[in-house]
């Protein structure tokens, strides 16, 4: 769809049609395909699940969005969906932006969910969302913090760039980029997503038609991923104090991308948050583990 500011936004729609609207925020590099796994769950819990491509992802025009940019996008979308109160679900680098939209739009939004996501990178402690990272990417993420987004792109562009030619999106053959993207992974979470499922835009979810689908959709566009990277790990333009709304956090205890510190940090400054942290349970696990649990919790939230 074209919102009224003039930019292109793409997206998907799934679950009940007449059901509780939440709305889905990816991951990075990810799209809208991320939702498809959650189509059975939102239509068995009574939800109209509506997944947005961020810009410069997919379809997506890509400017230079900020969390509080890409919160009127949603706002934008649903106005023009004519939804009037949403919830929101963010997924890893997701979550920032879903918790954007709750200290943006306290009107519009009643419930955040939150998914193994970062907290607010330079506020943590240590300042990295991750626990692995030895002293050099500890410094690289502490430099990242510090630069002006076009700098911060330029110095994560060439990583990037090696990264998807391993990758090899153009690739015609499905099984081949399925298999490179998926050894990537932890192997838990490349069982997870790789698990047989019904079909969901055309594609049975699992296949690695789909899985190349999404890769392909997530990596075509190098401005999504990089402009993720230039803001993701630099302090907020909001204050997640402020947020009024019931907000619901899930982590894995196994997670190597969000530790729960994040987790930790999130429930502490936000008034009205629940933490769960589920044992030995990976990045994407925590996710597509539960969808009906989760889009149960904030349907009734």
């Amino acid at each position: 769809m074209r919102l009224a500011d003039g930019w292109r936004m793409q997206w998907w729609e799934g679950g009940a049609p007449d059901g509780v609207p939440i709305f889905f925020l990816h991951g990075c590099p990810d799209t809208r395909h991320a939702a498809y796994a959650g189509d059975a769950a939102a239509r068995r819990t009574g939800v109209r699940l509506i997944a947005v491509n961020r810009p410069g992802y997919g379809a997506s025009d890509a400017y230079a969005s900020t969390q509080l940019s890409v919160a009127d996008d949603v706002v934008a979308v649903a106005d023009r969906l004519g939804i009037d109160s949403f919830a929101v679900l963010g997924m890893s680098i997701g979550g920032p932006y879903a918790l954007a939209c709750a200290a943006r739009h306290p009107d519009r939004v009643a419930a955040v969910g939150v998914a193994a996501s970062p907290g607010s990178v330079p506020e943590l402690d240590p300042p990295i969302h991750r626990d692995d990272l030895g002293p050099e990417e500890l410094a690289f993420f502490a430099r990242l913090a510090t630069l002006r987004p076009d700098d911060a792109v330029e110095a994560m562009r060439a990583d990037f760039q090696a990264y998807v030619a391993q990758l090899d999106p153009a690739d015609t053959d499905d099984t081949a980029l399925a298999r490179r993207f998926l050894t990537e992974l932890d192997p838990r979470d490349a069982e997870v997503i790789s698990r047989p499922g019904p079909v969901v835009d055309g594609r049975v979810l699992g296949s690695d038609a789909a899985i190349a689908a999404a890769v392909r959709e997530a990596l075509t566009n190098p401005a999504g991923y990089l402009r993720d990277a230039a803001i993701s790990f630099a302090s907020w333009p909001f204050r997640p104090e402020r947020i009024t709304c019931p907000v619901l956090l899930w982590y894995g205890d196994s997670d190597a991308n969000a530790s729960p510190r994040n987790g930790h940090w999130l429930a502490e400054r936000i008034p009205r948050a629940t933490l769960v942290i589920r044992e030995q349970t990976t990045h994407l696990a925590v996710l597509h583990e539960y969808w009906d649990e989760i889009l149960e919790a904030l349907r009734l939230a």
